[in-house]
C-alpha cells in the first residue's frame, strides 16, 4: 500500500520575552495537556534529534476528546453500539524543528488541524510549559517570493503596504540587514511599518524587482543591491515574507481593490503522513537550506 502523503507548511518560529531555544526544546518535550474548548491538546510522541546532523526536534500535535464516543460492533447480537473511548484522538499534526533556521515545518491536517489554526494551538502548548510569564511564541509563514511575485505582477497599482516584524534568530537576510540591526539597537520586540497613497500611481515600491533579483541570481552570488538602498518598508515587507513577522499589500486590479498577504503564499511540501522523524528533518532541512542560499540570509 502507498504512503499516504499530506502537506506540510514551512515557517518560523518567534521566540520573544525570555523563551531561548533551549526552553522551547524544553517545552516541545515536555509540554503540559491543555484544554481548550471541548477537546484537550498535548504535543506527544516526541524525539530529540539534537545529536543528529541536521539538529531537530519532532513531535505530533495532537487533539482529544476525553470522552469519545465510537461504534463498535457486538458480534453475539449482530449488532452495532455506541461504545465511550477515553482520550479519543481526533487529529494528529506531525511537525519537525530545526534550530538552525528557527524553521518549523507541520502537516496540515483537513478539518482537524488546519495550516492557520497549528501555530495558534502550538504556542498556546509552549507557553503553557513556563505558565505564560514573560514567554511569548508566535509561529510565521515563510512565504513563496515566486507566487507572492505573481500575484503582485497582477496588480495595476499598490496603494498600501504594512508588515509587523520581530527581531530574527539566529539568521536574517542581505538585503533587509540594515533594519534587523535597527530592531536590535533599539531593543525592540516589534517594529510595525504602514504605507499608504490611494491617488494617483499609487506607492513607489521596489519590492517586485528585488524579489525578482533574488529569484534570477544565482544562490552563490549576493545580489548587485547595496543593503542600505532598500527602503524601509520595502525591507520589512521582505523580513516579513522571509518568515519573521508578517506583511500584507493593498492595491488595485481592473478597478478593484486586491489584498495580498504574506500567509497567502505560505510555503510548503508534500511528505508521508506517518514520516520517520529523521526523513522529515532532513527534508525540511533541505528545504530551509534552499531557502537561506536563495535570499543569502546568514548568521
Amino acid at each position: 500500500m502507498p504512503t499516504q502523503r499530506g502537506r506540510y507548511y514551512l515557517s518560523r518560529v518567534i521566540k520573544l520575552g525570555s523563551l531561548t531555544q533551549d526552553k522551547l526544546a524544553q517545552a516541545s518535550l515536555g509540554a503540559p495537556v491543555l484544554q481548550i474548548g471541548k477537546f484537550q491538546w498535548a504535543i506527544t510522541d516526541t524525539f530529540d534529534g539534537r545529536e543528529s546532523d541536521p539538529k531537530f526536534l519532532f513531535g505530533k500535535l495532537a487533539k482529544y476528546s476525553s470522552e469519545g464516543r465510537v461504534t463498535v460492533v457486538d458480534p453475539e447480537k449482530k449488532s452495532q453500539l455506541d461504545a465511550l473511548a477515553p482520550n479519543l484522538l481526533v487529529a494528529s499534526a506531525p511537525f519537525v524543528y530545526l534550530p538552525e533556521f528557527s524553521g518549523i515545518a507541520f502537516l496540515h491536517v483537513w478539518n482537524g488541524i488546519q495550516e492557520d489554526l497549528f501555530p495558534k494551538r502550538f504556542c498556546s502548548l509552549i507557553e503553557a510549559a513556563y505558565q505564560n510569564f514573560f514567554v511569548d511564541c508566535s509561529v510565521e509563514p515563510v512565504a513563496d517570493y515566486r507566487a507572492f511575485v505573481e500575484k503582485l505582477d497582477n496588480l495595476d497599482r499598490i496603494t498600501e503596504l504594512s508588515a509587523k516584524v520581530h527581531p530574527p534568530n539566529p539568521l536574517f537576510g542581505h538585503l533587509w540587514g540594515p533594519l534587523k540591526d535597527y530592531i536590535v539597537q533599539r531593543n525592540a520586540e516589534e517594529v510595525a511599518v504602514r504605507e499608504k497613497k490611494t491617488d494617483g500611481e499609487g506607492l513607489k515600491t521596489e519590492l517586485r524587482q528585488l524579489m525578482r533579483e533574488l529569484l534570477a541570481g544565482p544562490p552563490s552570488v549576493p545580489p548587485s543591491t547595496a543593503p542600505q538602498k532598500v527602503d524601509i518598508t520595502d525591507a520589512a515587507m521582505l523580513m516579513a515574507a522571509d518568515g519573521y513577522g508578517h506583511g500584507k499589500v493593498t492595491g488595485e486590479q481592473k478597478g478593484e481593490v486586491v489584498i495580498i498577504r504574506t500567509s497567502d503564499t505560505h510555503k510548503s511540501f508534500l511528505h508521508s503522513k506517518e514520516p520517520d522523524p529523521v526523513e522529515l528533518a532532513s527534508a525540511a532541512a533541505k528545504l530551509f537550506k534552499g531557502i537561506s542560499d536563495e535570499r543569502h540570509m546568514e548568521h
